[in-house]
Order: structure tokens, then C-alpha cells, then sequence
């Protein structure tokens, strides 16, 4: 009890900051654009139930309408075919939703070319420096795409980094601040969708549309996600939370 209770103290006196890593959801929130073939995800919409009026005097509230996939997310492993046998979004063991955070910040090549790829050398080169990537951690992938929305070309990262990730590294799931853990152009690649296709396959997780890693250090931090445990679910809307000492 006195770990949390020490966690409370910091909370209370600012030692320890909360930092939304979620970005706001509406009916501006980008989402995945697929052929016109394939099927397509919902935008964030929403109805009023009643507002203080008639349909309900003392009462405020809406129907939403989207897909599991929109806004800030989590990718369970069932949301691609390699992870078809593994487990839904309702099934994530709850330790799985929190730990640590390793950030790595490729903002610099990214502003230089929009279709950047992370490779391993990126990530053991960060390791140089800071240590081995966390057990039952996540990579958060900061590229600087936080306020850039609406472009195919968009960063990513490398087959074999994805699948090295997915197969050699303790982690529980990769960050993103894009609208998928995939470039914009990972449908051409020799394995479409790597990120899908290896962190899934290998029973880990995904997080989209984080915003404000520029907070995080690059080691320290400790994420909380918050997906809806939605029963059969490939994924969900999710708030993420991180815990910084300053």
C-alpha cells in the first residue's frame, strides 16, 4: 500500500503528471480511407436523445455512431487474420493495459519525408542509449503527425523492424500518433500491413491517433489505455493516460 500510496502523494503534489495522450472525438476525427471496394468504417456521428427538453427535462445525452477503429484506438489481436485465434478487445488481460513506455522521437526524418520508415538499426540505436525496450511496455512512435491529417503518405514502420518488434522484443504493443500503427502505403508492401499483420500475429497491441508524446521522455513514463471491453470486439475507442515524474 505505500507504492500507492506514494503514487497519490505525486499525483496530488504535481511530482507525478497526468498526461492525455488521447486526441478529442468528433465528427472532424479522420478516419481510415479504404478502396471503394472494401468495407468501410464509420465516421464519428452522434444523435440527440434529449437536451433539458421535452424527450428529457433534467437530461443531456446522445446516440453515437462509429466504428471500433475510430479516433484514439486499441487493436486487439483478433482485428487481423494472423491474430484470428488469439483473443478479442473484451479478453486483454488487465496488467496488459498498463506499462511502461519506451518514446521514440523520428520527428526530425519524418519532417524531411512523409513516407519515413523505423527500421531496427532506429530502434537498437535508441536502445544504445537508453536500454533495452520495456517487458510488457510500449513503443510509443512519435513522428510529429499529430496536427498533419488527410494525407495517404504518412510515416511507418519497416516489414522486417515490425516484425522483429512483433517476434524478438518483450513488448506488449506498438503507439502511434497516424490513424493506423501502418504507413500510408503499407498496402504495396511484400507483406501488406506488417505492423497488423506480426504485432497481431504475435498476440500484441496497437494504439492510434496519440497525440502530445512530445510530453514523454524517451524512457520512465507509464501508459494506462482504456478500451471498452466490447465482447467479440476487434478493437475500440480508448482513452490513454501516461504518468510522468517531473
Amino acid at each position: 500500500m505505500a507504492v500507492l500510496a506514494a503514487l497519490v502523494a505525486g499525483l496530488r503534489s504535481g511530482a507525478v503528471e497526468v498526461v492525455d495522450l488521447t486526441t478529442p472525438l468528433s465528427e472532424q476525427t479522420p478516419i481510415i480511407e479504404l478502396p471503394p471496394e472494401r468495407g468501410q468504417p464509420w465516421a464519428f456521428s452522434r444523435k440527440v436523445i434529449s437536451y433539458y427538453d421535452g424527450a428529457g427535462p433534467t437530461v443531456y445525452w446522445n446516440n453515437i455512431r462509429l466504428s471500433e477503429h475510430t479516433g484514439t484506438h486499441f487493436d486487439a489481436p483478433v482485428h487481423w487474420l494472423s491474430g484470428k485465434e488469439s483473443h478479442d478487445v473484451s479478453q486483454v488481460p488487465p496488467a496488459r493495459l498498463v506499462g511502461p513506455a519506451a518514446v521514440l522521437d523520428m520527428s526530425d526524418h519524418v519532417a524531411r519525408d512523409p513516407d519515413f520508415l523505423l527500421r531496427r538499426e532506429h530502434v537498437e540505436r535508441w536502445q544504445d542509449e537508453h536500454g533495452a525496450l520495456p517487458d510488457g511496455g510500449w513503443l510509443l512512435y512519435r513522428t510529429g503527425w499529430e496536427p498533419r491529417q488527410g494525407d495517404r503518405h504518412t510515416p511507418g514502420v519497416a516489414p522486417d523492424c515490425a516484425r522483429w518488434l512483433a517476434e524478438e522484443t518483450p513488448l506488449a504493443g506498438l503507439g502511434v500518433e497516424t490513424v493506423g500503427t501502418d504507413a500510408g502505403l503499407a498496402g504495396e508492401f511484400d507483406q501488406p500491413y506488417p505492423c497488423h499483420w506480426y504485432l497481431h500475429g504475435a498476440g500484441k497491441y496497437g494504439l492510434t491517433q496519440l497525440r502530445n508524446l512530445a510530453l514523454l521522455p524517451p524512457v520512465g513514463a507509464v501508459v494506462i489505455a482504456g478500451p471498452l471491453p466490447i465482447v467479440r470486439g476487434s478493437g475500440s475507442p480508448t482513452r490513454v493516460l501516461a504518468f510522468v515524474e517531473r
